[in-house]
């Protein structure tokens, strides 16, 4: 297929040592399907985020060897790395179970690097015995990503209890004022938890590549 205005960062695993994400919302299936057979012809895993069902069946009937990850509204194409042993270096908290699809693009998209994530979900602080009882099991994490809408208080009290980096991740979960997560960000972003790192409203995504980012650490950038 032609797809003449795409163009891919092949290299941004050898660049920055992560592969490069399809935002899929707004692309139709053919310009996904294309974009996956030239990841594949070069040889590198695609994942694609934001897929809807509809769109994500067109896709699986033209290629069928793509996986569907329907809790994360993503598509991969190409072999995952092989799951690390426990314990997990990354653990994804949720406020509650309607932030699933959040956690699972965070986790799918760190799962595609190689790094183990285990998730924990509905700890939010309406149940706050909930999150305390899980301490023991967040001991062994290198990093935290804390998922949550409403308010958005689940990464601040988090972080007020643990010593390892917590990245928020905002939730467009709540009630009206809660304005598509426009409320949790902005509690977030005026956390008193110092160190809090906050990425944008949904961005599951890109909380895994924060935490990827921490997990390796500075290294040489091979520019190009």
């Amino acid at each position: 297929m032609n797809i003449p205005d795409a163009r891919l960062d092949l290299r941004r695993r050898q660049r920055l040592g992560m592969v490069e994400a399809i935002w899929g919302e707004h692309k139709t299936a053919d310009q996904i399907i294309a974009i996956l057979e030239t990841f594949a012809t070069a040889g590198e895993l695609g994942l694609v985020t934001r897929v809807d069902a509809k769109k994500a069946a067109r896709v699986f009937e033209m290629l069928p060897e793509v996986e569907l990850h329907p809790d994360a509204r993503c598509l991969t194409l190409g072999s995952l790395p092989p799951v690390p042993p426990p314990p997990a270096e990354v653990v994804v908290l949720s406020g509650g179970s309607s932030d699933r699809t959040v956690v699972a693009e965070a986790a799918l998209a760190l799962r595609c690097h190689g790094i183990g994530v285990d998730p924990v979900m509905d700890v939010g602080v309406a149940g706050l015995h909930r999150l305390l009882d899980q301490l023991p099991r967040l001991a062994t994490a290198r990093i935290l990503i804390a998922c949550a809408g409403m308010e958005g208080a689940l990464p601040t009290v988090l972080a007020g209890l643990v010593s390892q980096p917590v990245i928020g991740v905002p939730v467009s979960v709540g009630y009206g004022i809660s304005s598509g997560g426009r409320t949790a960000l902005e509690g977030m972003l005026a956390s008193c938890a110092p160190g809090l790192t906050v990425v944008n409203i949904d961005n599951g995504y890109g909380a895994a590549m924060a935490a990827l980012r921490i997990l390796k650490g500075v290294e040489p950038a091979e520019l190009g």
